[in-house]
């Protein structure tokens, strides 16, 4: 009975709230209007730890409506909303701010609002898992600040439209710094103004950009860059480091133009030529900031100087270069229209670890280091989250996540038709938000095969289908699949003796004679549990 009613706290504790559904889902106070391009305006007080700005949102009216929701979490305060200088009144609750409009909104129409806010935001404790500001000192006593919030949210530090599935169009980013400091935030630095105390910096970006992506990274920071020839011209790479690692930078961030070879060849173009490519140091692990990449990993390759998947392969790359940058592609190109679907960002960005390796250093590194990382996985519960919630899956959509994409890689069979799906996703999707759904069917068309039981199984259940057989006396493999959702027939590739088979294995038992009767091994690119039955 005790088990019982804890179990009931827990289950209790965990299930949606209020909160959660005006933070997830698209409210009628959101549905109604697209967002259109940003001019975030802050000012940073190292000292008090606290910011003051405003957000002037620009928009487009979809249906005429009356109440508009923007978020911003405690403890920051909106403290005015105005709509062509008129001061607007709002109600909060919790995050979420509903604000009443005086103005038609007439539909097709373009309007805008400032909306006013300061604070002091919250200080992350251990980003970028939690989430907010960080502020430090670096060693020479100077300030380091950034920010990081892709879990809890962007609304953790300004005033947006935080939900996922309405992107901006294009964005100003003006952050005003002591004079000492330096502000890199997403874009291109458009100019910098010197206030005499201060200084602001102006950054634009041309692209779409996710909510979470926008970011500020302030420090004594210096600059150096290179250009990189790729798919669409010329790329520009610039970096910016504190003044103590510049030497450090030089030699490390080689890996920086590396990761755009490879990645370029797996997944097409680099999706925001036209912002540039940035990494920046920050006193965090690291994020996948849109154009402008943060970075904490120590100048040093692996995660922290560790190899994720104890092949040894992981010590040939620096980590945070990698995944991060690979997030251009699966989150900051293709990007989830809820959290559920994560695992778009997460396992396609933990697969192209394994693809950097495969380029650099050949097919089976990249394999050793994927099937390495399977140590990491629990398959406890589905990679997918609760859709509408704020609720994202399983920690597994990482590594669990990278397996299935490379057995999927196994399944098709055709190393070019791979490439060329992993190529069209991002051509397809290009600057989009997407559900599961349209990438699965995508890839299933372009496969040619039904997936659907496949990404079921992989995705929404938590344990691995298990391959069954036996043999008998006649030299007859007796095999099937169990544990597994209904339909489930995913080929897989064996070893009987020394010769390959592609087997069909469905959910009732499938027979097949063989030249002897011998043991089976599976291919181990696959990600299958196997159980032999006598």
């Amino acid at each position: 009975m005790i088990l019982a009613l804890m179990s009931q706290s827990v289950l209790a504790q965990n299930l949606p709230t209020r909160a959660d559904t005006l933070r997830g889902s698209i409210t009628p106070e959101r549905e109604w209007w697209d967002l259109n391009y940003y001019h975030l305006s802050v000012e940073v007080f190292p000292e008090s730890q606290s910011i003051k700005g405003k957000n002037l949102v620009r928009y487009r009216v979809e249906e005429p409506a009356e109440v508009l929701q923007i978020d911003l979490q405690e403890p920051l305060e909106i403290t005015a909303v105005k709509q062509d200088g008129e001061e607007l009144t709002f109600k909060r609750e919790g995050a979420a701010h509903f604000i009443s409009l005086k103005k038609q909104q007439e539909k097709g129409a373009i309007n805008e609002l400032e909306i006013f806010y300061e604070g002091k935001p919250k200080v992350a404790v251990r980003p970028p898992w939690d989430g907010g500001i960080t502020w430090q000192k670096d060693a020479n006593g100077n300030h380091f600040i950034a920010n990081a919030n892709q879990g809890i949210g962007s609304s953790i530090w300004w005033p947006t439209k935080d939900h996922p599935a309405d992107e901006v169009d294009s964005m100003m980013i003006s952050v005003t710094v002591p004079k000492d400091l330096m502000d890199v935030s997403n874009g291109r630095l458009i100019k910098e103004d010197d206030n005499g105390r201060t200084k602001t910096y102006h950054w634009f970006v041309a692209n779409p950009i996710n909510d979470y992506g926008v970011n500020i990274s302030i420090g004594d920071y210096v600059h150096f860059g290179e250009e990189f020839e790729g798919e669409k011209g010329t790329l520009t790479m610039d970096y910016y480091v504190l003044r103590d690692n510049l030497e450090k930078a030089k030699a490390q961030f080689r890996d920086a133009t590396r990761m755009m070879e490879a990645f370029e060849h797996w997944f097409g173009p680099y999706p925001f030529y036209e912002d540039g490519f940035k990494l920046i140091e920050v006193p965090y692990l690291g994020m996948e900031h849109q154009s402008a990449v943060t970075y904490g990993n120590g100048y040093q390759n692996g995660y922290l100087g560790r190899d994720l998947s104890g092949t040894g392969w992981g010590l040939k790359f620096d980590f945070i270069i990698i995944h991060e940058a690979g997030h251009e592609w699966f989150a900051n190109n293709i990007t989830y229209r809820d959290v559920a679907d994560m695992w778009i960002h997460e396992s396609f960005t933990n697969y192209s670890e394994s693809l950097f390796l495969d380029y650099f250093y050949g097919k089976e590194a990249g394999q050793e280091y994927v099937r390495g990382t399977r140590m990491n996985i629990a398959n406890q519960s589905p990679i997918i989250g609760i859709y509408g919630v704020n609720r994202r899956g399983s920690g597994d959509m990482y590594y669990k996540g990278g397996n299935l994409l490379n057995t999927l890689r196994e399944v098709i069979a055709d190393d070019e038709k791979w490439r060329n799906i992993l190529r069209g996703l991002n051509e397809e999707f290009y600057h989009q938000t997407v559900y599961t759904r349209q990438v699965e069917e995508y890839i299933a068309q372009q496969a040619g095969m039904d997936l659907k039981a496949f990404f079921d199984q992989y995705l929404r259940e938590s344990n691995l289908p298990v391959l069954e057989y036996y043999f008998t006396e006649n030299n007859t493999l007796h095999f099937r699949w169990n544990g597994t959702v209904p339909a489930f027939d995913m080929p897989i590739d064996v070893l009987l003796g020394e010769e390959k088979v592609r087997l069909q294995p469905a959910t009732e038992w499938q027979e097949m004679n063989v030249k002897k009767a011998t043991d089976l091994e599976v291919d181990p690119d696959f990600y299958v549990s196997t159980l032999k039955m006598r």
